[in-house]
């Protein structure tokens, strides 16, 4: 089927999320990878994105070479996404599939989990563009920290993950799938696969974008 007259199927949105070392990022890179293969048009993001100017204050953050009070670096975060929604937008509807690696949820998990409101979290994120596959990379705060690189980061602490894996389990709805991370790589790859194919057939279908925690 050839895709390039089919410029008006708009892309999907298609996040992975879960605790740090879960195995986002490889499982990002392969999915890219077969979307890639399959012929459409498709990119990686990942948040914070830390090439912005906000982004390298959050990066400064991250590698403990900075102190920012809690509420700042969660509007920090923010607007880390809404400073790159508009150029979500355009790619999604010019025929783009994202794959992002971390969004929204991320930020408000980890921020609940130092004991921010989660409404009061929520709120600065209320109108990004809504994913249309969020995928779950489950995997238990114990097994993650046995991963190598673990406690790198400010965040990589294994008593603050389990506060974030419980506000994950907060977050979740409907339209999250959860894969077990402890699987094989190959298995995981197979089942993240199969459902943002599912996905990115239905918004080439016409499914209509939407927008994040919008009344």
């Amino acid at each position: 089927m050839e895709r390039s007259s089919h410029i008006d199927l708009r892309g999907a949105l298609i996040v992975l999320e879960g605790l740090d070392r879960c195995g986002k990022t490889s499982q990002c890179g392969r999915l890219h990878s077969y979307i890639k293969e399959s012929g459409r048009s498709v990119e990686s993001w990942r948040y914070p994105d830390r090439n912005t100017g906000v982004g390298q204050m959050i990066s400064s953050y991250l590698t403990n070479q900075t102190h920012l009070d809690d509420h700042t670096i969660h509007l920090l975060f923010s607007a880390n996404r809404w400073e790159k929604r508009s150029l979500m937008e355009s790619k999604l509807r010019s025929g783009t599939t994202l794959i992002v690696d971390r969004y929204a949820f991320s930020g408000v998990a980890f921020s609940s989990a130092k004991g921010l409101d989660v409404e009061w979290c929520k709120a600065p994120e209320a109108g990004l563009l809504a994913p249309d596959l969020v995928i779950y990379l489950d995997i238990s705060p114990e097994k993650a920290a046995e991963r190598g690189g673990y406690g790198v980061e400010r965040y990589e602490q294994l008593e603050f993950q389990k506060k974030v894996a419980d506000s994950y389990k907060m977050l979740s709805d409907s339209t999250w799938k959860i894969v077990d991370a402890t699987l094989p790589v190959e298995d995981i790859e197979k089942k993240v696969r199969d459902m943002a194919m599912e996905c990115v057939v239905m918004c080439e279908k016409g499914k209509p974008l939407s927008k994040l925690w919008h009344n």
